[in-house]
């Protein structure tokens, strides 16, 4: 998952912050800082019931305790919980308050094509993370584009520069307003799942062939696991590509000291962080504030980042992202474990207190010319067959 500025309040205060695909964007809620960490007044959004899992505690190590999603918003995980030592009970995602969200997510006004649903907690963005240009239709409401010849019109849904009427692309899928089906959570080893399944059909008319995506979301303890299966169950073949926006809190408030390690060896540049339009090239992050390779990673101090990194190297086969938080005793992983797993799009602008880590399988604008033909990382989905996303969650404590 590309961004642009995006407004980080709403109710209590106003901050215009940038989305990992640049943009100016909806208000953004203001994220709780001393949130409730269970809510039964609300018991419904998006038409369909808020799932809670949880788990209780076992010893005085690190775990994930809860996890709060939002099937009626496309599966977007809303707040997952978890025990830090010395810390007590955190919110892992940076959310607005329960009620907040509930208000804000209505499909109209800032929520237009379901555009809240990304400026806070983790929303999935399918069947396209991050920003698709192309052809701005006379009313800008849509851009045309292609792939392998075939033309596809997409909702022109962000805007950006002093025009927005000119300025226009598309942004971070199709289902951010999408009311998943036959969800279900059951007792598993550990912890609790839910699954659900979502018949996207053509995504509106926008897409080429028919889709089913398949949803699961494991809770344990030690580990979080996400997978997303899209088969296509049409009669043509169809781009895919699959990832996901969760924002990460920084327990400890203070963004200058936390620490990424990203284990990238190019960064995809831009034509600047307002537009966010790919020139093309990539750029070694080696000798660049961009290199994140040192094993213990490094602190973030003021650095702006809406980055996407890509020529990822693996361990075990696996694409691990680490974000520490030294003042908090805090850390997150996560494991791209899927080998489609191709970029990672960072975003924290250097006023923020999150990082946005967002696994994907493709590049920023990934039918553009700028790529000249190479490969940008979507999955050709022939008709019958399917492709799967798989990120895994722990939790770390720094200097172990």
């Amino acid at each position: 998952m590309s961004r642009s500025y995006r407004l980080l309040l709403l109710a209590t205060a106003v901050l215009v912050v940038a989305t990992g695909c640049n943009k100016l964007v909806p208000k953004r809620p203001k994220a709780s800082t001393t949130p409730t960490f269970t809510s039964t007044a609300i018991t419904e959004i998006g038409g369909a019931p808020v799932v809670h899992l949880t788990r209780a505690q076992k010893g005085d190590t690190p775990q994930f305790l809860g996890m709060t999603v939002f099937p009626g918003r496309g599966m977007n995980v809303f707040q997952i919980t978890a025990y830090v030592p010395g810390k007590g009970k955190i919110h892992v995602l940076a959310s607005p308050s329960f009620a907040t969200a509930a208000r804000i997510l209505t499909g109209a006004g800032m929520d237009k094509y379901g555009d809240a649903s990304y400026t806070f907690g983790g929303a999935f963005l399918i069947p396209y993370p991050n920003r698709i240009f192309g052809k701005l239709s006379a009313d800008a409401k849509t851009i045309t584009t292609s792939w392998q010849g075939h033309k596809m019109v997409l909702p022109a849904n962000v805007s950006y520069g002093p025009d927005p009427t000119k300025n226009r692309d598309a942004m971070h899928g199709l289902i951010l307003e999408s009311k998943i089906q036959d969800v279900k959570v059951a007792p598993t080893p550990g912890g609790e799942t839910i699954t659900g399944l979502l018949h996207a059909g053509n995504f509106g008319g926008h897409w080429l062939s028919s889709t089913d995506l398949h949803f699961t979301i494991a809770l344990t303890g030690p580990a979080i696991n996400v997978i997303i299966t899209a088969d296509n169950v049409g009669t043509v073949a169809e781009p895919m590509s699959i990832g996901w926006h969760p924002y990460f809190s920084l327990p400890s408030g203070q963004r200058a000291q936390a620490k990424l390690y990203v284990p990238a060896t190019m960064r995809a540049l831009v034509n600047n962080y307002q537009v966010e339009k790919p020139t093309g090239k990539l750029q070694p992050v080696k000798g660049t504030p961009y290199d994140f390779n040192a094993p213990e990673g490094k602190p973030l101090a003021s650095l702006h980042l809406d980055d996407n990194f890509s020529h990822l190297i693996r361990s075990n086969g696996a694409v691990n992202v680490k974000i520490t938080d030294p003042a908090a005793n805090y850390g997150i992983e996560l494991s791209g474990l899927s080998p489609e797993i191709h970029t990672v799009q960072v975003y924290s602008p250097s006023s923020a207190h999150f990082v946005a880590v967002e696994q994907q399988f493709n590049f920023v604008d990934p039918f553009g010319p700028e790529w000249h033909g190479m490969d940008t990382g979507m999955v050709d989905l022939q008709p019958g067959k399917s492709t799967t996303w798989h990120v895994q969650l722990h939790l770390l404590t720094p200097g172990k």
